[in-house]
């Protein structure tokens, strides 16, 4: 039976999808950086202050609603080519297991992609925490972390007459989380 010190550490954080960005980074044609983001971005963080290994994070990501500033490119990405969303609609990534402290942690968990799911690891550094003019509270986090798209069966592609390839293997991801407390 959870004590009240225990029970008031542990909280429960709904991720804000206005004030969230889920971005990510690909080379084009070996020369140049694509950048894009998902804007349907939902979730929830289990912070347990007290333990704070036992903090879960579980987030759900609406493909459908990429955007790299490019209305065809977003239609292909959308395609069976890639992301196949009508057979995969979203991705998903629940954590496994948070090491070192609230302010710079590392956060392992599974990312699932296109039907395959691989674990990842996420550098997390805690951006802040505070009262809103609404009476909320809320709390901010950023995340970093790289993943080959070849793993999660994001293989197309198409070579260059210069060699290489279009699109590159190497993905960077950025998040920038705000969530509220529930």
């Amino acid at each position: 039976m959870a004590t009240a010190t225990q029970s008031a550490a542990a909280t429960t954080w709904k991720i804000d999808p206005t004030h969230t960005h889920v971005e990510f980074a690909v080379k084009h044609m070996m020369i140049t950086t694509v950048r894009g983001r998902f804007s349907g971005v939902t979730g929830e963080i289990h912070l347990d202050e007290t333990n704070f290994s036992n903090s879960k994070v579980d987030i759900d990501i609406d493909v459908a609603t990429i955007d790299t500033r490019e209305p065809q490119r977003d239609t292909h990405l959308r395609s069976a080519d890639f992301f196949d969303v009508e057979k995969f609609p979203k991705i998903t990534f629940r954590s496994t297991r948070v090491e070192n402290t609230l302010e710079s942690f590392k956060l392992h968990g599974d990312l699932t992609i296109h039907g395959v799911t691989k674990p990842v690891t996420l550098d997390v550094t805690h951006e802040g925490r505070g009262k809103d003019p609404w009476g909320g509270e809320r709390i901010g986090f950023a995340a970093n972390g790289k993943i080959k798209r070849s793993e999660f069966g994001l293989t197309w592609n198409a070579a260059l007459e210069t060699g290489g390839f279009l699109v590159g293997d190497d993905v960077k991801i950025t998040l920038d989380v705000e969530a509220v407390k529930a």
